[in-house]
């Protein structure tokens, strides 16, 4: 595909591509395999619906990366990567889902022409989409290579977000925000939680002008009541019920970058130990933000955000936080920083994290949370621009 019609400059292919040879280096990698769909979309552009099935990008220490996969889906990698038609290699239908045969066994074979052989391989060894058997089956066919795990090698290039990779989280906050106005707009008792969903989605995927909205890499979390309590339910046919809250997590998603961003709604007057919980909530998630500079430690957000709650006797077990961006399902997280009392990674300008102290009790819940970017000076920046409170609805 030519580079006039890929979604970033080759300037940014080029400097990704070269940030992950120089940690190829270091690790002592000569050629590396990633399977991950964020980061073979990061190095090569590649976007489709296909990661069901073996897939990877190739990426030698010179020239251009390879795009390996399936029969049917090599036009696809020719409609949305950068580089030409010769680094678009595919294996064929018959080694799909086949008992007797594996996929990996011809990308053995690739990479035995390729002389890589008898060679240090990098694989992403901790990744939803290398299987146990793909990586026997491949380290079978290569029985003369040395293995190394390179499991977030690409995810951590990834971190520090581009000028033309934050324009797109910017899109995808907007949708962010558009989705819980909407909620808090249209949300109230008796209305179906499947129904207000459907609006959800309707929102998330309109968007605004020419920020229409991708697929999220995680549906929404819109449990109520006891089931709040819980952070990873989505909804049910159930109504929405007074004095009940319910929280709703999201993100918008624009090329495949996202923004969350959560809000409750309570239905009804708040009973006093959530009302007071949500104004520490948000007293913390102001602390965390306004500590949350360049050459401080990811910790030191986490550990703001731990005296405000504590002041009203919540002590979270949990992480508050983690880098967020490109991604793909089941999860946009970014798998490198978390925002919690033992990380000490150094902020760095360009970094983003979703900001995200979910308070799950015993018989409730509420959610209140940021997408923050850390900037040059100064306390990060919301990329969203909803008031942070609990939402109260009669």
């Amino acid at each position: 595909m030519p580079i006039s019609n890929a979604h970033f400059s080759q300037d940014e292919f080029d400097r990704r591509l070269g940030l992950t040879r120089t940690a190829m280096e270091l690790a002592g990698i000569d050629v590396l395999f990633i399977t991950n769909p964020s980061n073979m979309n990061y190095l090569t552009g590649y976007d489709g619906w296909s990661f069901y099935v073996h897939q990877g990008v190739i990426v030698p220490l010179e020239g251009r990366p390879i795009w390996w996969g399936r029969l049917q889906d090599a036009n696809g990698a020719r409609r949305t990567v950068w580089m030409e038609d010769e680094e678009i290699i595919f294996y064929a239908d018959r080694y799909i889902q086949a008992p007797d045969i594996h996929p990996m066994e011809d990308l053995a074979s690739h990479l035995r022409i390729m002389d890589y052989g008898d060679k240090r391989i990098g694989v992403e060894m901790e990744t939803y989409f290398f299987t146990a058997r793909a990586f026997a089956v491949l380290a079978e066919g290569l029985p003369e290579a040395e293995f190394i795990d390179a499991s977030t090698l690409v995810n951590w290039v990834r971190l520090k977000k581009s000028a033309e990779e934050l324009a797109f989280m910017r899109r995808a906050a907007r949708i962010s925000e558009l989705v819980i106005e909407k909620a808090v707009e249209i949300a109230e008792p008796g209305m179906l939680k499947h129904e207000l969903v459907g609006e959800l989605f309707r929102a998330s995927v309109y968007g605004e002008d020419d920020s229409w909205g991708d697929y999220p890499a995680i549906v929404p979390l819109l449990p109520s009541g006891q089931d709040a309590s819980a952070p990873h339910l989505t909804w049910n046919g159930e109504a929405l019920k007074k004095g009940e809250a319910t929280f709703i997590e999201q993100s918008g998603c624009y090329r495949r970058y996202h923004a969350p961003l959560s809000r409750s709604i309570f239905f009804g007057k708040p009973p006093k130990h959530m009302a007071d919980a949500s104004s520490a909530l948000t007293e913390g998630l102001n602390a965390g933000i306004e500590v949350a500079h360049a050459g401080n430690r990811a910790c030191d957000i986490a550990r703001a955000l731990d005296v405000e709650l504590l002041k009203v006797g919540i002590e979270r077990p949990n992480r508050c936080g983690y880098a967020v961006g490109l991604s793909y399902p089941p999860d946009w997280g970014e798998h490198t920083v978390s925002l919690r009392a033992f990380d000490e990674t150094i902020l760095e300008p360009g970094m983003t994290f979703h900001f995200m102290p979910g308070l799950w009790m015993d018989d409730w819940g509420l959610e209140t949370t940021e997408t923050i970017l850390i900037k040059e000076s100064g306390p990060a920046e919301c990329l969203c621009n909803v008031e942070r409170k609990l939402f109260v609805k009669d």
